[in-house]
């Protein structure tokens, strides 16, 4: 921790009060929440092999993708613009848009409720509706820029929302809206139906960890206490900043 600090801190020698670091540390808790919630951490429904393969990967790739795999990229394709990228959040789902995922294992294509509705119906198929069929492939075509450039080819998934296959995209999101959200105060998004905390709960318990634990700093560190006060250490730069 001391050599990290050391490295991409900065600070005047002999004066704490100046330390502060960079503001791309500002991203830290974030990462975070997403790790925890990554196939690297949360090997449930996956094979030993599977999980292997994943931790290989991420030791293997270059530090764009291995930021990918970690907090995967969300963009967003409407009649009103040209792509945006989007937060990874459930609010981001919208009836009206359609979405690209790519987590570098899987990339995504995710068409709202009216934009696979208006598919269904066949809208893309008449002339005077050239933009719908523009906008239906605009993101099958950057998705398979994305797979052809990436090597192992990530798995191709196209969904509709409230499908089955629609929870490729939904595990990964942050569950701003869940089916509790009339209690937590959450957001008014798409519900995610789960049990997983938010990224608004999570930082939450990150303030809490953090004051709780600068009221008491063990003079010792065993595996366990080290990897807390590492991480409380980075929530109270964080939130001091």
């Amino acid at each position: 921790m001391i050599r990290l600090c050391a490295k991409f801190a900065d600070y005047q020698p002999d004066n704490p009060a100046s330390f502060h670091l960079t503001p791309e540390f500002s991203m830290y808790p974030q990462f975070m929440f997403h790790l925890r919630r990554s196939n690297f951490l949360d090997v449930f429904n996956s094979s030993p092999d599977e999980a292997s393969r994943h931790r290989y990967d991420l030791i293997q790739q270059n530090t764009t993708n291995s930021l990918i795999m970690i907090q995967p990229t969300l963009l967003s394709y409407g009649f009103n613009g040209p792509p945006q990228p989007v937060l990874l959040d459930s609010d981001s789902v919208r009836p009206d848009t359609i979405l690209l995922l790519d987590t570098f294992f899987q990339v995504v294509v995710f068409h709202g409720e009216t934009i696979a509705a208006w598919r269904e119906e066949g809208y893309q198929e008449h002339e005077e509706h050239a933009a719908f069929r523009q906008l239906l492939e605009a993101p099958q075509a950057d998705a398979c820029l994305i797979m052809d450039s990436r090597t192992p080819v990530p798995r191709f998934v196209v969904c509709d929302q409230h499908k089955s296959d629609a929870r490729f995209l939904m595990a990964r999101l942050n569950p701003s809206s869940t089916h509790n959200s009339d209690l937590d105060g959450g957001g008014t998004g798409t519900q995610v139906y789960t049990d997983d905390v938010s990224l608004r709960v999570f930082m939450e318990h990150c303030k809490y960890r953090q004051k709780k634990y600068a009221r008491k700093v063990p003079t010792t560190f065993t595996k366990q206490n080290l990897s807390s006060f590492i991480f409380c250490f980075f929530s109270f730069i964080y939130f001091q900043q």
